[in-house]
């Protein structure tokens, strides 16, 4: 009996953490004023999909196995995306930084974005 207590509550403690997500998604998208999907949000993805996953192989059931080890990948993989994004995002913005410490230095700037001109 207590191993059946034990996971049931384990089991609702995955859904839990899986529904609180869209109360993240909504409360950041209520105080942005527009609709945004926050970090927290995949990570409480992958935290609720895991457990409910494991839940799932417990339980021997095939519908709920083979549902929520693809969702685990669409999250895995939507955490990769962003944080491959964030990475980009911040080599461009040390590029454009070090292009307007040269022309503080009085250096030539070289842009990544624009092609360097030739000499005339």
């Amino acid at each position: 009996m207590f191993s059946e207590r034990f996971w049931i509550a384990f089991g609702l403690a995955g859904q839990l953490l899986f529904t609180a997500r869209f109360l993240v998604q909504w409360l950041s998208s209520e105080r942005e004023g527009r609709s945004v999907i926050p970090m927290s949000f995949w990570y409480l993805s992958v935290s609720g999909g895991a457990v409910l996953f494991t839940y799932a192989l417990y339980r021997g059931d095939p519908v709920f196995i083979i549902g929520q080890s693809t969702g685990l990948f669409i999250y895995l993989r939507n955490i990769h995306l962003v944080q491959r994004t964030l990475r980009a995002e911040a080599i461009q913005e040390e590029l454009r930084s070090a292009t307007v410490k040269l022309s503080i230095n009085n250096e030539t700037p070289v842009s990544p974005t624009q092609p360097q001109r030739r000499a005339a």
